[in-house]
């Protein structure tokens, strides 16, 4: 992107929570932050989002439904309640509309939600489209990146080389361009005689099995995290809790920060193909080291990094032993200063971000007549 260039983005956020701290998901806390970061640079940024999210403007055109769940044990982070498919159809519907007014065009869409049909408008209106894939391969968003034609200005990107192999299976290429963490809110802490699991209180994610590593070793541990399956929860979590392991809750970015860094190892423990795993670069910017499962991204995110452990998925006692060694190792100031500087080269929020700005502004470079001579060449050759 050239000095000075200002754009006009439309960022897409997943609607199923508001973007706001204390952030639901490390899917919020990278769309909230892309946000920020935009707007500090000058640009003119437009959210499109979960109504109560930051950021987001009075114009209800804007505003994504979240799902409407009757009853609290019925709420599901994967799952959506009936109708509200077609809910969401009918709100980017009215964002595809306001894409076509001169008035409020935008120069580049950078999607982030886990729908097809933004990916559409790069097809459908020649609007430039940068989706960042966060997930494994989405049915929908499958079949609406197959149906993009060559012509059509549209980029790839994923959060690991784990998840764009996991997408290119399926025929959808993607350049790598991972997660960050602000070094700046994330600091480095002292550590302290616990350890820690945080992130999204879900199966996949397991806490229950950090609990169990943690009373195997006979260690204290603190669960922090917003509850997304209740049933999950109560079944799984809420027996082990007491006598060294202590739920906290969902906790906003600064104290969730003095947790981390106030322990002495963190836990990861993923049971699904984790793309990223935000937590990982978290946990060590504060000089807290981390023990992972073996699961999706992982391993490759935490490679060659000081302070760090990669152990089978699902084997506890194999993470118990881990976690007991670097807990140790933990209490040395010089080894949490070499665990942070390693992740701040690595993984600096500021780093990612002008890469990706780079990348919006070169995608916001795609000329609509090349865009026509492309599509008008192609039905020609067919």
């Amino acid at each position: 992107m050239s000095a000075g260039q200002r754009l006009r983005v439309l960022v897409v956020a997943p609607e199923r929570h508001a973007l706001r701290q204390p952030h639901a998901g490390g899917l919020e806390a990278v769309v909230w932050n892309r946000v920020r970061w935009l707007r500090r640079r000058g640009h003119r940024v437009d959210l499109c989002a979960a109504a109560g999210s930051d950021f987001l403007g009075s114009d209800p055109d804007l505003h994504l439904p979240s799902p409407r769940w009757h009853r609290t044990h019925d709420a599901s982070d994967t799952e959506n309640p009936a109708g509200h498919r077609g809910r969401m159809a009918d709100a980017f519907a009215r964002v595809r509309s306001r894409l076509t007014d001169p008035l409020d065009g935008v120069d580049v869409v950078d999607n982030h939600s886990l729908h097809g049909d933004p990916i559409l408008w790069s097809r459908d209106l020649g609007v430039p489209v940068v989706t960042t894939l966060h997930t494994p391969p989405l049915p929908d968003m499958v079949r609406a990146a197959r149906s993009l034609p060559s012509s059509a200005p549209h980029r790839f990107l994923a959060v690991s080389q784990y998840t764009a192999r996991s997408w290119s299976a399926e025929g959808v290429d993607a350049f790598v361009f991972p997660n960050g963490v602000d070094s700046t809110e994330w600091r480095r802490g002292a550590g302290g005689d616990h350890w820690v699991w945080f992130g999204r209180i879900v199966p996949e994610k397991a806490p229950h099995l950090a609990i169990r590593a943690a009373l195997l070793a006979g260690a204290r541990i603190r669960i922090a995290g917003r509850i997304g399956d209740p049933v999950y929860f109560d079944r799984e979590v809420a027996p082990l809790l007491g006598d060294g392991a202590e739920y906290v809750g969902p906790l906003r970015q600064p104290e969730l920060c003095a947790l981390v860094g106030a322990s002495s190892v963190a836990l990861v423990t993923p049971v699904w193909s984790e793309p990223f795993g935000l937590v990982l670069a978290e946990a060590l910017m504060t000089g807290t080291p981390v023990v992972a499962f073996d699961a999706g991204g992982a391993r490759e995110v935490l490679a060659g990094l000081p302070g760090c452990a990669v152990v089978r998925a699902r084997d506890v006692s194999a993470l118990a032993r881990a976690a007991v060694s670097l807990a140790a190792e933990s209490a040395s100031g010089t080894f949490r200063d070499r665990v942070r500087a390693a992740a701040s080269a690595r993984h600096s929020l500021a780093r990612r971000h002008r890469e990706v700005e780079r990348v919006l502004g070169i995608a916001a470079q795609t000329p609509a007549a090349l865009v026509d001579e492309a599509r008008v060449a192609e039905a020609v050759g067919a």
